[in-house]
């Protein structure tokens, strides 16, 4: 379809003719395709990034204005790369790029009411939407022990990323789970309108949503965003999909780029349809494949081709690279999780002392966080810096949530949650009688808690200490009002000293306390931080929304001089000279849930594709016979994935007494999904309601005390089968209490004498 363009964008730099010539084949043809459907298929270190960011120059050098074009993309940092590069060829340009989840909440606040919201809604993260989710639960007066909070919110997030609401979501027959979800779904959402609030799937689905419902809307942002460029298109869910679609109807230039290899959030709602089945969704559409690598060297690629070869549900391609080919790739086997982590952080100390490295060259990737704990204490044994990455961590701190909850409080007085959690925060005498008067009398007058509060007839209801406390933090909010368009750092000064927060902190001795005072007062340095880069009104709510949607990897500093701690999740995206894979074991990668689907395990395969390609000069993959994991102490067998590497072209090492280890056991029996059926929670009343699984061990002679976990089913001679309900003690004096479901109850006994024995499902 023809469109009608003017040029009013700023002149091009010459840098664009410059750097343009250094694009190959494949890349030109995707910055120059100019109007309909593409499609860019992008293997890892491929400069898909550039070939975004120069399409988008192209684009605007052809006349496209600024404000036509809509650049999507899934976490701050890559935006934050794209915007800066984009810049750099196009100084002033008015493109609109970042994520998903930030363009739809700015789209949500200029048309809130077709949400039934008002502008200046709060956004509630993951323990908030859980914490509204529990309040609703109570109110229904619904039994925790069965369905938690976490379990529900899970299944709420997982139907509203596939496009279900509260009023649509249809419980499916044989499913507990589902029919509660069908009870808490409306109450939690009427709560959220109620608060002016919405958790992280409202922004995409009320989005999604009013495009659907509202088509003059849709056909004014279709024509407005008439160039959309998505990133990573391979983790967008159906949500996201509908998004997308929905705008590039009338004019469908909609260019996305991504791998389906290299898909990894399935957990999240990911649809790998999505990409696989694009030149179903657009026949009309121009596919291009980049396979030139420019990151890695050709023994890294290899190994990463042989691997992901095995999946099924991908676009072939081959990477090639005309790197030189570089060391091979290192798989070693360690006796234990000590010596892994104690040989790795040898290594790297080692390096860094010939002056071969920097630290911040070095990488160490895990599945999961659990695994990093003798990692941390291995490097800082070497005196080797390291920084984990865990993005969220700091605005999750209880801390800057108590801080974070006067500021949402401030820009959306109906979010009840926020005042919940800081009416007596710090104490100042205002008990759950009176909480729980304030709650009644809002629920009574239809008003929310803030109002309520300082209503003068709730106070009058009060006894006279408790109307003091009520009406001194009224007028705490009567100072705080006015100032919330002041610059932001002076919002969270006033929050800080008027309200108590700064000066309880200060007067404790607690270590814990001392850490508190210095984690707001760095909330402090972030707040004049973001005033320096954000001038004008509406400091706050953008704060607020951009502290809300902060990402896994945004706290990640790349140019200090420290190793990198992070999991194969959060590496998505990053590149570093060195990379360390841990823990290559089963159960852990593949992860123990993958042997339900192979599905799954496609995308435990995925993951370990991408940790591979990370790697720009060295790579190793290693695993320990012997893990210390979740409070027990287990051997393990070597992960299926390494079956699968092209043994004969890496350095396969054993270290000292390990090499007697046999390093490629056979691949464990196929999964057999009955035994482990979803949402069943296993009983000890009888046998039968293990589902028919076969309790029994094969006999043994006897059992070491590390062979015992917490939740461990076992079975013993006379009481019969039981459930380990706690552990203490060490070596020979290890203790365990267990609970039997027969008439015995719990018993206690010394694991290294007692005649318990595992049951054969011994996970609960």
């Amino acid at each position: 379809m023809g469109s009608n363009h003017r040029s009013e964008n700023p002149p091009i730099l010459n840098s664009l003719a410059a750097s343009d010539d250094e694009l190959n084949p494949a890349q030109r043809a995707a910055v120059e395709h100019f109007e309909g459907p593409l499609l860019t298929v992008a293997g890892p270190g491929s400069g898909k990034t550039r070939v975004i960011t120069h399409r988008i120059a192209r684009l605007l050098e052809r006349g496209v204005p600024g404000e036509q074009i809509l650049a999507l993309t899934f976490t701050n940092k890559a935006a934050n790369e794209m915007r800066a590069r984009v810049q750099a060829l196009v100084p002033g340009n008015r493109v609109w790029l970042g994520t998903f989840h930030r363009f739809c909440a700015q789209l949500l606040r200029r048309h809130a009411s077709y949400a039934g919201l008002e502008e200046n809604y709060s956004i509630y993260d993951t323990s908030d939407s859980r914490k509204a989710i529990k309040r609703v639960m109570e109110s229904l007066d619904i039994d925790a022990s069965h369905f938690t909070p976490e379990r529900i919110a899970s299944a709420i997030s997982w139907a509203k990323n596939n496009l279900a609401t509260a009023e649509s979501f249809e419980p499916r027959s044989g499913r507990p789970l589902d029919s509660m979800v069908a009870r808490v779904f409306p109450a939690y959402q009427a709560l959220l309108l109620a608060s002016n609030a919405v958790d992280f799937d409202d922004l995409l689905l009320h989005v999604a949503t009013m495009l659907r419902d509202q088509p003059e809307l849709r056909t004014a942002l279709d024509a407005h965003y008439r160039f959309i460029l998505v990133d990573e298109y391979q983790d967008t869910n159906l949500v996201q999909y509908a998004i997308v679609r929905a705008l590039s109807i009338d004019y469908p230039h909609l260019a996305v780029t991504g791998d389906p290899d290299q898909s990894i959030y399935g957990w999240r709602g990911a649809n790998l349809k999505n990409i696989l089945e694009f030149e179903r969704d657009y026949p009309q559409v121009k596919v291009i494949r980049l396979e030139q690598n420019y990151r890695s060297t050709p023994n890294i690629l290899r190994v990463a081709d042989a691997l992901i070869a095995h999946n099924v549900k991908r676009k072939a391609k081959v990477l090639r690279t005309d790197l030189s080919e570089g060391l091979p790739v290192n798989l070693v086997a360690h006796g234990s999780h000590k010596r892994e982590a104690e040989a790795i952080a040898a290594r790297i100390a080692q390096d860094l002392q010939d002056g071969h490295r920097r630290a911040r060259d070095f990488a160490v990737f895990y599945r999961v966080n659990a695994l990093s704990r003798s990692l941390e204490f291995a490097l800082h044994e070497q005196g080797v810096p390291y920084q984990i990455v865990r993005g969220v961590e700091f605005f999750q701190r209880k801390e800057i949530k108590d801080v974070l909850a006067y500021l949402h409080l401030l820009n959306n007085p109906r979010d009840d949650l926020a005042l919940l959690r800081i009416i007596n925060v710090p104490p100042r005498g205002i008990g759950k009688q009176t909480i729980q008067k304030l709650q009644d009398f809002a629920l009574l007058h239809g008003m929310p808690l803030l109002a309520a509060l300082r209503d003068p007839a709730f106070a009058e209801s009060l006894n006279a200490r408790s109307r003091k406390a009520i009406q001194k933090f009224a007028r705490f909010w009567e100072h705080l009002f006015p100032l919330s368009e002041s610059p932001l750092e002076e919002v969270v000064g006033q929050v800080l000293s008027t309200s108590g927060y700064q000066a309880a902190l200060a007067e404790s001795e607690s270590e814990e306390d001392v850490e508190r005072l210095a984690n707001i007062e760095e909330l402090l340095t972030v707040a004049r931080e973001f005033d320096e880069r954000h001038a004008g009104p509406g400091g706050l709510e953008a704060f607020l929304e951009e502290t809300s949607l902060v990402n896994d990897t945004d706290d990640w500093e790349e140019e200090t001089d420290r190793v990198t701690l992070m999991t194969l999740h959060a590496s998505k995206g990053l590149e570093f000279p060195v990379v360390f894979i841990t823990a290559l074991e089963q159960g852990l990668l593949p992860h123990e849930r993958s042997r339900e689907s192979l599905d799954q395990l496609e995308e435990e395969r995925r993951l370990l594709f991408v940790g591979i390609t990370r790697a720009r000069e060295e790579l190793q993959l290693s695993w320990a016979l012997r893990r210390e994991f979740r409070g027990q102490r287990r051997m393990t067998i070597a992960s299926e994935f390494l079956m699968e590497l092209p043994r004969e072209q890496m350095r396969v090492e054993t270290h000292e007494e390990e090499d007697e280890l046999d390093f490629f056991p056979p691949p464990p029996p196929a999964p057999k999904p009955a035994l482990r059926p979803r949402d069943v929670n296993v009983s000890l009343t009888t046998a039968a309601e293990l589902g028919g699984v076969q309790t029994d061990a094969p006999p043994q002679a006897s059992y070491a005390a590390d062979q015992f976990h917490q939740g461990m089913l076992v079975r013993h001679p006379e009481y019969g089968l039981g459930k380990i309900v706690a552990l203490s003690g060490n070596g020979e004096r290890r203790r365990a209490t267990v609970a039997f479901a027969s008439a015995a109850g719990e018993k206690k006994f010394i694991l290294a004498s007692s005649p318990l024995r595992p049951a054969s499902n011994g996970n609960s």
